[in-house]
């Protein structure tokens, strides 16, 4: 069957159907990773947003059990080639199988790197995937240019508080739409970790005691979490320490008077150089996120820049004054990419023993 990507600007690529056959409209963004679908489909980084893989073949080692949380965020998938045959000794099914299971619409068979190439000069785009053959531009545009995501932080996190059983140091997880692996990483450090949603109220992690606070991922545009923010206020006021990743690395910013703004086209897949301020050393990271925080806007009383992207400049993490508190913009824990930052939570680890 026939699909189309609309883009707001009335481009429109010509494809074939994979997955659902439901009409969405979505933000689209471009992800550069070369294995790691699976991970990247099942990240709620990506609600509320299509992704498009920069890699040529995609599904050829089929579904395994890497994922990152409940279910697949995307709205929408588009790749080159899907792979039909997968082959791998941990598959479980194949990706259109899982993409239809998911209701999650995709377009295959159009030159992604051209549309690629589109969405870093022009920017991040809003578009629709349909496979109405007979779709009226003039009715279309206007409704792709009026998308907005909407609150997606508090459809990626968890309903209710559970808790990791560990024999380490207690870890308050504020899940904001957060990956697994965050508290894989933490549990393989022995902790017991308790994920909280993102409505839970400062005082009651507080009242929890713990013996650290992390602030994870998440989807969206960090300046609507304003009530979120306010929370995060009250947890900076605390001793205890903190580390933040990600949407929650700008949402500690925004809480100190910081600005975020969002960029051209954002930084998403495994192979991001980063530089490590406190020792000159860089390291490859995997990223995902459309906004970065202006480091110009964050008094160096309050916090010393420690990261930067090596690419572009952007600031990729600050070390707070006088606070047991560091943050990220990129994932150290991974999943897809590589582990080169795994280290940031030994470091989180010192931390909490040092407070115990």
């Amino acid at each position: 069957m026939k699909a189309f990507l609309i883009l707001e600007d009335g481009t429109v690529f010509a494809g074939t159907s994979i997955g659902s056959k439901k009409e969405i409209i979505s933000e689209i963004v471009f992800n550069t990773s070369m294995t790691g679908y699976l991970e990247v489909l099942t990240d709620p980084s990506y609600a509320g947003q299509a992704v498009v893989m920069t890699y040529p073949l995609i599904g050829n080692y089929g579904i395994t059990p890497d994922i990152e949380s409940k279910k697949a965020w995307p709205k929408g998938y588009i790749v080159r080639e899907l792979s039909r045959l997968p082959s791998n000794f941990r598959c479980e099914g194949t990706l259109q199988d899982f993409l239809e299971k998911q209701d999650i619409p995709g377009i295959a068979g159009i030159d992604t790197r051209a549309l690629t190439k589109m969405l870093r000069e022009k920017g991040t785009m809003n578009g629709m995937i349909t496979v109405n053959e007979d779709f009226d531009l003039k009715e279309i545009l206007p409704k792709l240019k009026a998308y907005r995501m909407g609150d997606v932080v508090m459809e990626a996190t968890c309903e209710v508080p559970y808790t990791l059983k560990g024999h380490g140091p207690k870890v308050a997880l504020m899940d904001f739409g957060a990956k697994n692996n965050i508290a894989r990483s933490l549990c393989k450090r022995g902790c017991e970790v308790t994920v909280y949603p993102a409505s839970t109220l400062a005082a009651d992690i507080i009242a929890s005691a713990p013996d650290g606070i992390m602030l994870s991922n998440g989807p969206g545009d960090p300046e609507m979490c304003t009530t979120i923010i306010e929370e995060i206020k009250k947890l900076y006021e605390t001793d205890i320490p903190i580390f933040a990743i990600c949407l929650g690395h700008q949402l500690m910013a925004l809480a100190n008077g910081a600005k975020t703004y969002k960029l051209k086209y954002g930084h998403r897949g495994g192979n991001h150089p980063v530089k490590d301020l406190s020792n000159g050393r860089v390291y490859i990271s995997s990223q995902n996120h459309g906004y970065a925080v202006d480091a110009s806007t964050l008094s160096a009383t309050v916090a010393k820049e420690a990261f930067v992207n090596v690419n572009d400049g952007t600031n990729e993490g600050f070390s707070y004054v006088g606070k047991n508190i560091f943050t990220v913009q990129f994932h150290p824990e991974a999943c897809p990419g590589p582990q080169d930052s795994g280290y940031l939570f030994d470091r989180f680890m010192d931390m909490m023993k040092g407070v115990r």
